[in-house]
């Protein structure tokens, strides 16, 4: 048995319960259990409590989608890893826990250059944002890309690859104090849409051109000002909804701006598209190793204080990763 954050029921985060004797599944032959030394708080992690979310585990179950720690026990057919093996795991469920058991395959050795802490956030955010703005934007060297939420877990990593990749980034997010950390990523023009208008400041930016891609992981009412202020073949990228409202776009802007509405749903990509996925991996690993790109992580909470965790995310105060530790 082993200390874990556990649903039993939908309901907001004060549903959860912490509980020391969550039992974990017996060891199979290809599995590998791991001790738990951080993990990422993600917004899934938010909607899947509430039941919310587009892939539900049955109750009860662990939260968290991903996590960093050490290998502590192999099963018998075990190749991959062996015991003291620094991991990580990205997965839909599970990693709110101090130890993990799953298949060998789902983990991933851990960046040297990164910390437990920095490791636990990676996974999910860094490879969200790859995938989109390389994958599904195909974004290009000179291109204009638009961060909304540029702050958050997703979006501090979509300025950090977007200008890594050559594009010249304008971050949009609710605060001054949130922007600073964009700029520090390398953000290029910044906009404040809790004061500035958004529309107005974008056609200045471009010179009236418009913004070659949106990365959109808000939702509510930005998205079809974002939409309004693409460039001719445009790419708008629909990453989540952490605003709420999912919203409505009208169909006819895409005829007029001869732009595209692409979908976001790495998850999925992982199982239509894995060796995709594992060139993505390798260079974004590459670039952790070079320093390149590291994470942000500004917000760091003990399992036992999961309820600030969640209230830092759901009230949209984080910037960079919210990551949950547990005790060595």
């Amino acid at each position: 048995m082993t200390k874990a954050l556990v649903c039993r029921e939908h309901g907001l985060p004060e549903t959860l319960d912490l509980t020391a004797d969550w039992v974990l599944p017996e060891l199979g032959d290809h599995d590998v259990r791991i001790r738990v030394c951080a993990a990422g708080l993600n917004f899934p992690d938010v909607l899947i409590i509430q039941g919310k979310y587009q892939m539900q585990p049955d109750l009860p179950f662990v939260p968290g989608g991903e996590c960093a720690g050490v290998v502590e026990a192999v099963g018998a057919a075990v190749t991959r890893w062996q015991i003291g093996d620094e991991v990580i795991h990205a997965s839909g469920a599970g990693s709110f826990s101090e130890a993990i058991v799953a298949n060998e395959h789902t983990f991933m050795s851990k960046p040297k250059a990164l910390s437990m802490v920095e490791a636990a956030g990676i996974g999910i955010t860094y490879f969200t944002s790859y995938h989109a703005l390389v994958q599904r934007a195909q974004l290009q060297p000179g291109e204009t890309l638009l961060v909304l939420g540029a702050a958050g877990g997703v979006g501090s990593t979509a300025v950090e690859l977007g200008k890594a990749l050559g594009a010249k980034v304008i971050a949009a997010a609710s605060s001054d104090e949130k922007l600073e950390l964009c700029k520090q990523l390398g953000a290029d023009e910044v906009i404040n849409y809790g004061t500035e208008d958004l529309k107005g400041r974008l056609k200045t930016l471009t010179g009236g051109r418009g913004v070659d891609v949106v990365y959109d992981p808000v939702g509510g009412d930005f998205s079809e000002i974002a939409v309004r202020s693409m460039a001719w073949k445009g790419r708008f990228l629909v990453v989540g909804f952490a605003n709420g409202p999912i919203p409505s776009i009208a169909l006819n802007l895409t005829l007029l701006k001869g732009c595209q509405i692409v979908g976001v749903f790495w998850g999925r990509f992982v199982g239509e598209e894995p060796e995709v996925h594992q060139q993505n991996i390798a260079t974004l690993w590459q670039w952790f190793e070079e320093g390149k790109i590291k994470p942000v992580v500004t917000d760091i909470f003990p399992i036992e204080e999961y309820h600030r965790g969640y209230a830092a995310m759901m009230e949209r105060r984080a910037k960079g990763k919210v990551i949950f530790t547990f005790d060595p």
